[in-house]
Parts: structure tokens; sequence; C-alpha cells
């Protein structure tokens, strides 16, 4: 169980704002945070975070907390400014297309890929831009995560070029959870890692890191990142061309199991 923490400044961020609403309206009722998970179909460590500012709140959560505390839909009117402040506009339809996406296949060049950050390695990666709220990019990155737990969550394939496992952009305790982190994902039935290595030949994975998702129906979705906003593109073309490089990567990445072992090599030498 998270344990209950207290809460951040209701005026630092919109976030911060919802999460102080929710502890109070909770407050009031007299509730402790699993009774209110009950009542909202979540869980407590949902309700913790959310009230710490941490994760992002769901639409269905902001409906489900005004239909059990009978709030009027105050937190369904809170959540599309939540939502506004919390991802760019560029960014909010990939969050949503990943969201319903039922394969996830991603090259990252650089950094370990945003879905399979821990909190502490995000925290370090995205304070080099010095944003104004570092805080609610943390939350909205690990709030992603959650399609992990989904009932059906997607067939994820991620191929990561050794690099990212030795960019110290953490510190060597965090890099170690990090790395312990990867090779965890890496023993779930429905994700494969494989690690591109140093001394591969050149490949398309040179030119940048992409995402190419799929759905049960329509057509495939590609995803560029780009230095200060992505693109999304749906031309049939461009994502064939995609899905036959990302292919191409793969051929020069190792095993999912000889990719295991790098990581543990990585690992073993940060040290204890």
């Amino acid at each position: 169980m998270t344990a209950e923490t207290d809460a951040p400044d209701p005026t630092s961020s919109l976030l911060a704002f919802f999460g102080s609403e929710l502890r109070r309206v909770r407050t009031a009722a007299g509730l402790s945070q699993g009774e209110c998970a009950k009542r909202a179909h979540t869980t407590q460590a949902m309700i913790s975070y959310v009230e710490a500012a941490r994760r992002v709140p769901s639409e269905d959560l902001a409906r489900d907390l005004d239909v059990a505390f009978g709030t009027d839909g105050h937190f369904g009117r809170l959540h599309p400014l939540v939502i506004r402040f919390a991802y760019p506009s560029w960014f909010l339809p990939y969050v949503e297309m990943k969201r319903e996406a039922t394969s996830i296949r991603s090259f990252q060049a650089q950094v370990i890929p945003g879905l399979l950050q821990t909190e502490e390695y995000a925290r370090a990666v995205l304070a080099g831009g010095r944003p104004d709220s570092l805080d609610d990019l943390v939350a909205a990155r690990m709030t992603r995560q959650s399609l992990f737990e989904r009932e059906n969550p997607p067939h994820t394939w991620f191929v990561i070029d050794e690099y990212a496992l030795i960019r110290p952009l953490a510190t060597s305790a965090n890099m170690r959870r990090q790395l312990e982190h990867l090779l965890h994902a890496s023993e779930q039935p429905r994700t494969v890692i494989q690690v591109v290595p140093r001394d591969a030949p050149p490949h398309p994975g040179l030119d940048g890191s992409f995402t190419i998702m799929g759905f049960d129906s329509g057509e495939d979705v590609l995803h560029v990142n780009g230095f200060s906003q992505g693109r999304m593109a749906v031309d049939v073309a461009e994502v064939t061309a995609a899905s036959y490089s990302y292919d191409l990567i793969r051929a020069m990445a190792l095993s999912p199991n000889a990719s295991a072992d790098l990581i543990r090599k990585h690992l073993e030498e940060l040290g204890p």
C-alpha cells in the first residue's frame, strides 16, 4: 500500500490543485484513501499519487470522483484544464493514441524509452530542459505507463541503443534502479527489449528515435521525435518505410536474452 503523503502547494500547478481538491473533499467526507479508492473504482496507490500530484488523473477517474462524492461535475470540469497544462497540445494526440494502441514498436537512440523509465530517471532526463513545471512533466510521463496496467496491455517491442544504457543521466544508484527496472520489464510476457550494441554497423536508427503504434482497427500510426515537438504520420508510404527501418534496426540488435545479459553487465559495472 502506498503511504499517504503531504499534499503539494495547490498554487504550484493545476495538477497540484486537482490533488489538493481531492484531498479536501475526501477529508471532509471522513474517508481514507483506501475507502475513497473503493468508491471511485481505483486503487489506494492512484488516489495517493493524484493527491501528491505525481499522476495525471484520467477522465474516468474524474467522473467517478464526482459520482462518489456528489460534487456535481467539479472534478470533471477541472480535468480538461489539468490535461491542457500537463501535456503540450501537440503531444496530447500521441498520448491518447498510445492509450488505445494494441501494439507499440519503439526505437530510442539517446535515452531509455519513456514507457520504461523510473521516476528518478525521468526526472533527471526532463530536468535537462530546465522546464517551468518539472513535477508536472514527471507526473505526466509516469502516468503514461498506466497502459501496462490495462486488462489487456499492448504488445510492446523496445529497441534501445547501448549508449542509452551507459549515458550517466542520473546518479549511480538511480541508474542501477533504472537498469533493474529494464530487466524486470523484459520478463513481462508482452514486452520485448533488444539492445543495439555500440559496435553495430550503420543503421536507419542513426536518423533518430521513432515509435510505430498499431490498433485493433485502422492503419498503423508513426510518431517521430523532434527537437521542439514530435509529429504524427499516417501516410501509408511513410509508415511502411518506418516499419522497414524498424525491422532493419531490430536485425542489428542483440537477441532478447543477449540484450538482458548486456544490461546486467552494465548494471554490475555500476557497482553495489
